[in-house]
């Protein structure tokens, strides 16, 4: 007998005679192996179980304290069901630690290295089952009522794509005056701010990304977050442009408060800070030239009707997910190419992407060739065709419909500039009705 800290005994353990030893272990293993079949059936099985909650998505880089103190204030203020999924953008402090320490608690992913924001929130949003989704910056403290509140305004129209709340620190619209001067002060004024109030909601054209909420039906109807945005900024305001395309608006829910430190990941960039920020925001007017006029574009094209985001991508193009099959856009069904498609440009898009065309049936590769390079002639019957305004504006004629391009960053981005520019004019344009403009698909770094 030998004795434990305390004074407890422990008896010594008995050792199998050595013939027994084989058999033992093999039914170890076979009962292992069952038991991971069994798992495997059954995550299989729940793989596309929706969680009847709200995944709360939490990218995060360093400043491992203002995590803990986030999730500690989700923990302490959030009564409604909920998950917690935190990204972990190749954190070189305590980070991994902290979130291998929660045992369960919180579900995470440890990146490598810092993929930028957008890749982060991508990532969460692959791992989350809710059936709402909320996007949370790591240094904000959530407060009483904040998700009852938003979830109240959210739910209040089925037109209400995203609601976000309001803070202390912020630029734009959710920005209001506070008159606390530490956590406790700031949670008693939380406390009497955040009385359920829908006349406090109002609509906005701009929600920032530190706190997002939405259903999960926007974000497959949407897709993933633009990672063409690197290390944070624009990324939202990109987002929010898709959002309000579809016909759905922004509202800033007024009765429900959380504090905000205020861009502690994008401090630590410096100096270099103000070229990511240029960068971003070259790109964002790259991608949309004029944002604004691209809603108005797509609102004036039969609102009240809600759109996706695949209602705003080319038809008669050659696109692919994950593996390797490539399809056929036409005619609202993804076909898939069968033969050599070599001859054709091949789109990258991710899998929810590709998830929104039904399949069809297969085409031949000839056929998608003849198709892809089709000219004037053809443009009623099965191929797209590429038309530019003397001003340069660039229109795509498909099933005779003219459908004006956002810019040619969305042409390059769909591969429409490997097609020979047709010249047109105002008179011959005006000969076709207006369709949906065309829009870039979101740079994903990662194949999701």
């Amino acid at each position: 007998m030998r004795k434990l800290a305390g004074g407890a005994r422990r008896t010594k353990r008995r050792t199998p005679p050595r013939n027994r030893r084989p058999e033992i272990r093999g039914r170890f293993a076979d009962g292992h192996a069952a038991g991971y079949r069994d798992g495997l059936q059954t995550g299989m099985a729940a793989y596309g179980t929706v969680y009847e909650g709200t995944s709360i998505v939490i990218p995060t880089c360093n400043h491992v304290e203002y995590l803990k103190n986030c999730i500690d204030s989700i923990i302490d203020n959030t009564d409604l069901p909920y998950e917690i999924i935190v990204v972990d953008n190749g954190s070189t402090d305590a980070t991994a630690a902290y979130l291998k320490s929660l045992r369960g608690r919180v579900r995470y992913r440890l990146l490598e290295t810092n993929l930028g924001f957008a890749a982060a929130v991508n990532h969460g949003l692959m791992m989350a089952k809710g059936r709402t989704i909320v996007l949370l910056n790591n240094d904000v403290l959530v407060t009483e009522h904040w998700l009852e509140n938003m979830m109240r305004c959210l739910y209040s129209d089925e037109r209400i794509g995203m609601v976000g709340p309001v803070t202390n620190y912020i630029s734009g619209e959710q920005l209001m005056k506070t008159n606390y001067s530490s956590t406790r002060e700031m949670y008693a004024f939380a406390r009497r701010h955040n009385l359920p109030d829908p006349a406090k909601w109002r609509e906005t054209n701009r929600l920032t990304g530190f706190c997002l909420l939405f259903r999960r039906e926007l974000w497959e109807r949407t897709g993933y977050w633009d990672e063409g945005f690197q290390n944070g900024n624009f990324e939202d305001d990109d987002y929010c442009v898709r959002v309000r395309m579809q016909g759905y608006s922004l509202m800033i829910a007024g009765d429900a408060f959380i504090h905000h430190f205020g861009s502690v990941t994008i401090k630590a960039f410096g100096k270099s800070y103000r070229q990511i920020n240029e960068r971003n925001g070259q790109y964002y007017m790259d991608k949309w030239g004029d944002p604004h006029g691209m809603v108005h574009r797509a609102r004036a094209n039969g609102l009240p009707h809600l759109y996706a985001q695949k209602d705003f991508y080319p038809r008669f193009i050659a696109v692919k997910g994950i593996g390797d099959t490539v399809f056929w856009l036409d005619g609202g069904e993804r076909r898939p190419i069968h033969g050599d498609s070599g001859g054709l440009p091949v789109v990258q898009l991710t899998q929810i992407d590709i998830g929104r065309w039904p399949i069809g049936p297969v085409i031949a590769a000839e056929e998608a060739e003849a198709a892809w390079h089709a000219d004037r002639a053809a443009v009623d019957m099965q191929g797209g065709v590429l038309a530019a305004l003397p001003e340069g504006a660039l229109y795509y004629l498909e099933s005779g419909v003219r459908r004006f391009v956002a810019t040619m960053e969305a042409a390059s981005a769909w591969k429409l500039t490997a097609k020979p520019v047709v010249p047109a004019s105002h008179e011959q344009l005006a000969g076709f009705p207006e369709g949906l403009p065309v829009i870039a698909p979101a740079r994903c770094g990662q194949r999701l």
